[in-house]
């Protein structure tokens, strides 16, 4: 009797590999008060799955940051946060529906009210050694883009002093 052929494709490993470089994962969220914690609970094991567990509590309270944020300010029913592990830094968008104002001093006030909000964000960015910011964005849906890129070894010695 001849060997049976098959065409069904080979077992995948499913798991996750503990590698950061593999890190790249998005994750849209109602514009809730429950968001900021879905948001930091799924950093965590997202982190823990990537062997990422040192970068953890610097993430975790960066990332419920500027979900509270994009929460408070989308006009829309949700909000879009995106984690990529790149260059040994964990880069952190978040995406609201909130336009850019185009009258100037609109956009003063505005941008004053959102850094006012960041203020725990910025300690913990400066504590690390690490970037942020936010401005336009052309994606997705246009509105404003809160970014943070956070160095390992910032991150690391964060996670340390708290």
């Amino acid at each position: 009797m001849p060997a049976a052929v098959t065409v069904c494709p080979h077992p995948v490993d499913t798991r996750t590999p503990r590698v950061p470089e593999t890190l790249a994962y998005s994750l849209t969220l109602p514009a809730a008060l429950a968001s900021p914690a879905v948001a930091r609970s799924a950093a965590r094991t997202i982190l823990e799955a990537h062997g990422l567990d040192d970068v953890t509590a610097a993430a975790v309270q960066v990332i419920g940051e500027l979900a509270a944020c994009a929460c408070l300010f989308t006009p829309a029913d949700s909000a879009y946060l995106s984690l990529r592990y790149r260059e040994d830094a964990l880069r952190i968008s978040l995406y609201d529906g909130h336009p850019r104002h185009t009258h100037r001093r609109l956009a003063a006030a505005c941008d004053g009210r959102r850094r006012s909000l960041l203020l725990l964000l910025a300690c913990v960015m400066h504590a690390c050694d690490s970037e942020w910011g936010f401005g336009e964005s052309a994606e997705p849906g246009d509105g404003t883009r809160l970014w943070a890129v956070l160095p390992r070894a910032g991150a690391r010695a964060y996670g340390h002093t708290t």
